[in-house]
C-alpha cells in the first residue's frame, strides 16, 4: 500500500490559527504602543486576571453561573498573549525577563484557570491535579527546544489554545446547568493521556528538529 495515497495528517491544534487572531489584533496593538503599554505589563495583568478567577472560582465556592467567565475570560486571554507577543516581536519590546515571563506566567495561569473543575461532579480531583502537571510539562517541552539547537515547540493535539477552548466549553456547560453524565467522568483521564502525547510530539520534533541543525 503506497504511502502516497494515504499522507500522513500530522495532528492539528487551535494554534495553527494565531496568524489569522494576529492581523485581527495588529491595529489595537499599535494603539497601545502609542499610549505606552509594555509588553511584561500585558503579560503580569493576564497572569493576575487568571490566577484571581481561578482561586475565586475555587475558594469563593459561587453560583454555577460564574463558571461562565472561564470561556470568556479564556478568549480574552488568547488576546493578552498575542498582544504581548507582537509588541515584543515588532515593537522592539523582546527581553530576558519577557522571555521568563512569558513562559512561567502561562503555566501558572492554566493551573489557576483549570483547578476549579476539581470540584465539578463527576470530575476526579486527581485527574484535574494530571492534567494541571501534564500542562506545565507541556508547556516546559516546548520552551526547552531552544536548549538543545531546536526551536520552540508549540506541536499539539492539547496546545495551550486548545486546552484552553476545552475549559471553556466546560465552563460554559456547567455555567448553563446542564447536568453532567457519570460518563463525562472519563474526560480528564483522556485530556490527561493526550496532554501526555502532546509532551512526547513536542519532545521528539524538537529532537528532530536539533538533529538537523549544522
Amino acid at each position: 500500500m503506497s504511502n502516497d495515497r494515504f499522507p500522513r495528517i500530522p495532528p492539528l491544534s487551535i494554534y495553527q490559527l494565531k496568524p489569522r487572531f494576529q492581523a485581527f489584533l495588529r491595529p489595537a496593538v499599535g494603539r497601545l504602543y502609542r499610549a505606552g503599554v509594555t509588553a511584561n505589563q500585558v503579560t503580569l495583568a493576564a497572569c493576575a486576571v487568571s490566577v484571581a478567577l481561578g482561586l475565586w472560582l475555587f475558594f469563593a465556592a459561587p453560583p454555577a453561573a460564574a463558571f461562565a467567565l472561564v470561556p470568556a475570560w479564556m478568549l480574552l486571554r488568547m488576546a493578552f498573549n498575542a498582544v504581548d507577543g507582537m509588541l515584543a516581536r515588532e515593537f522592539g519590546q523582546q527581553s530576558a525577563l519577557g522571555a521568563l515571563l512569558n513562559e512561567l506566567t502561562d503555566v501558572l495561569s492554566d493551573a489557576a484557570l483549570y483547578l476549579p473543575f476539581a470540584l465539578v461532579a463527576p470530575f476526579d480531583g486527581f485527574w484535574v491535579g494530571a492534567v494541571i502537571v501534564l500542562a506545565g510539562l507541556s508547556e516546559f517541552a516546548g520552551a526547552l527546544g531552544p536548549t538543545i539547537g531546536a526551536s520552540r515547540r508549540y506541536d499539539g493535539p492539547l496546545g495551550k489554545s486548545d486546552r484552553a477552548f476545552v475549559f471553556g466549553a466546560l465552563g460554559l456547560w456547567v455555567a448553563l446547568g446542564g447536568p453532567m453524565p457519570d460518563l463525562v467522568a472519563w474526560l480528564m483521564p483522556l485530556l490527561a493521556a493526550g496532554v501526555a502525547w502532546t509532551v512526547v510530539r513536542r519532545m521528539r520534533a524538537a529532537l528532530a528538529d536539533a538533529s538537523r541543525a549544522p
